[in-house]
């Protein structure tokens, strides 16, 4: 029997059990609001893999050369993701949004020999590989294709090769693909991800609790692990009929799961404040989800969130490197992003290299459950590969604790926290408080140095979207912020911004924010000004 560890082979196996099962459902949204469906069976996805995989060997791709994937969530996506495993080739998503020199690096230092581009992102790739001749790129569409070339779509129409193509990917532990991380202090690193990450599928489905019956929904973007592994993995692995939306959307969100009848889904950071931020309306509570897995839902509004949209949490922490935790809806501590499970070793280490007890705050680190060191290969960086997993651990960069039955708290981000006045300020508190202002569509706390502040201090700024500018009043902002906050968690100033920059996971990226935070701007209002 093939390995099913191999993407490849997983879909064959179906393909030959189940061919005709419709297995995914993607959902764009057209001009005038109406859903736009695409769908996928064992066997197509098989099949388009296939013809694929035949014009990627016709490019001359060879086992081990890789490719970029610039798009948002197509059902060409997957396609080429198996094409991929056919063809052994290691694929490199790249989100669409990312633009000029960090898109040529990303394309660059992979060294992609090509990349297949939505047509919306065509501008941005042919802009930075205008002087590669020796680099292809494959359109998405004809409409991308102006010269009248190949071209995705006409390829998925073609004859079906015949031999088809064996799978050339025949080594579980060899890369799948390179995932980028978000490069929020310096350029990106590319993590070489292996085929058999598939292998903890199984054991997440099972803390999660899925079933048979679940009916998986994500608008996270497949450039990202949690995406891949989480929703796509579930589902591909266990058969289930997953929806997947061209990219996230918190006003249509509730509508796709009641349209299509999803159990569950996925948040990630800044979403869940977004989600709550939203006007409340009289069907919240209608809807067919049962579970929301959720990575930093903040623990203010824990309950509150649960009690309007008439669901349940689970919490969970990882990254693409590696390291996991669960706390399954129900059983674990409000504000616990889980326990490890049973495949790692979970441990909080201080400064100085020894284990925190309960209580006691430190960096989160893993490792296997037989006591080995976890792998990590950051492409062309042996350096970063080494201090990742020093001294035999994981090395999170999170600060983090462990209460008395071992639950673990997520804290900050070493580097990432905000120091005020020798305490630290939890943003989600203020974050919630905000939120349900009417007036804010979005919002994100995060620190800015200031002045004459001590080394590590910061000030708290609020990043919000607002959707009536026009009734924005600063001084009823901040008089609400000193009514449920205290004295230290007060924002010193509020900057209005068009939308808040997001990686495609959906995690604020607060370096651009600090970019453009100036206290002299117009946009800027300081807490100062506005004293009762």
């Amino acid at each position: 029997m093939s390995n099913l560890s191999i993407l490849a082979n997983r879909v064959a196996d179906w393909a030959a059990k189940r061919p005709d099962d419709e297995l995914l459902t993607f959902v764009s949204i057209d001009d005038n609001g109406n859903f736009v469906e695409e769908t996928r069976s064992y066997q197509q996805l098989w099949d388009k893999g296939q013809r694929l995989a035949v014009w990627l060997k016709q490019k001359g791709m060879q086992k081990g050369d890789s490719f970029g994937v610039v798009m948002q969530n197509h059902p060409e996506f997957v396609d080429l993701m198996i094409a991929s495993s056919i063809a052994g080739t290691i694929f490199v998503p790249i989100d669409a949004r990312v633009r000029g020199s960090k898109l040529k690096y990303m394309l660059d230092f992979a060294e992609c020999k090509g990349a297949v581009v939505a047509d919306y992102a065509m501008g941005s790739v042919t802009e930075v590989w205008m002087d590669r001749q020796q680099n292809w790129i494959l359109p998405l569409t004809p409409a991308g294709a102006a010269d009248g070339g190949d071209n995705v779509t006409d390829i998925l129409a073609s004859p079906m090769p015949s031999p088809q193509l064996p799978v050339a990917s025949t080594d579980p532990s060899a890369p799948m693909q390179m995932l980028y991380t978000s490069g929020t202090t310096g350029d990106p690193k590319a993590i070489l991800s292996a085929h058999n990450r598939l292998d903890a599928v199984p054991v997440i489905a099972g803390v999660l609790g899925l079933t048979e019956e679940d009916r998986p929904y994500t608008g996270l973007s497949l450039t990202h692990a949690n995406a891949q592994l989480v929703t796509l993995g579930c589902i591909l692995v266990l058969g289930l009929r997953g929806v997947i939306s061209r990219k996230f959307t918190k006003s249509r969100l509730w509508d796709i799961t009641r349209q299509y009848g999803c159990t569950w889904f996925n948040l990630l950071g800044g979403m869940t404040t977004a989600i709550f931020a939203e006007p409340p309306q009289d069907n919240d509570a209608d809807n067919p989800v049962r579970i929301i897995l959720s990575a930093g839902m903040p623990a203010a509004i824990w309950d509150e969130f649960e009690h309007r949209f008439d669901i349940k949490l689970a919490e969970f922490y990882g990254a693409a490197e590696g390291g996991l935790t669960f706390n399954p809806a129900g059983v674990g501590p409000v504000g616990s992003c889980g326990k490890a499970p049973p495949f790692l070793e979970l441990r909080i280490f201080d400064a100085d290299g020894n284990e925190c007890g309960p209580g006691e705050s430190g960096e989160v680190c893993f490792r296997n459950a037989d006591g080995s060191s976890p792998v990590v290969e950051y492409y062309r960086n042996p350096e970063a590969s080494r201090q990742k997993t020093e001294g035999g651990w994981l090395h999170m960069g999170d600060i983090g604790h462990v209460d008395e039955d071992g639950w673990l708290f997520f804290e900050y981000r070493v580097g990432g926290g905000i120091r005020r006045n020798g305490d630290f300020v939890n943003p989600a508190f203020v974050e919630k408080v905000l939120s349900q202002i009417d007036v804010i569509d979005d919002v994100f706390v995060y620190g800015a140095p200031m002045p004459g502040m001590a080394p590590g201090e910061m000030e708290p700024v609020a990043a919000m979207v607002l959707n009536d500018p026009a009734s924005f009043a600063p001084a009823d902002v901040f008089s609400l912020c000193r009514d449920h906050l205290e004295a230290n968690s007060v924002p010193g100033f509020l900057q209005i911004v068009d939308k808040i920059p997001k990686t495609a996971s959906e995690k604020p990226q607060e370096r651009f924010l600090l970019e453009k935070f100036n206290v002299a701007a117009s946009n800027v209002y300081a807490a100062s000004d506005y004293r009762r």
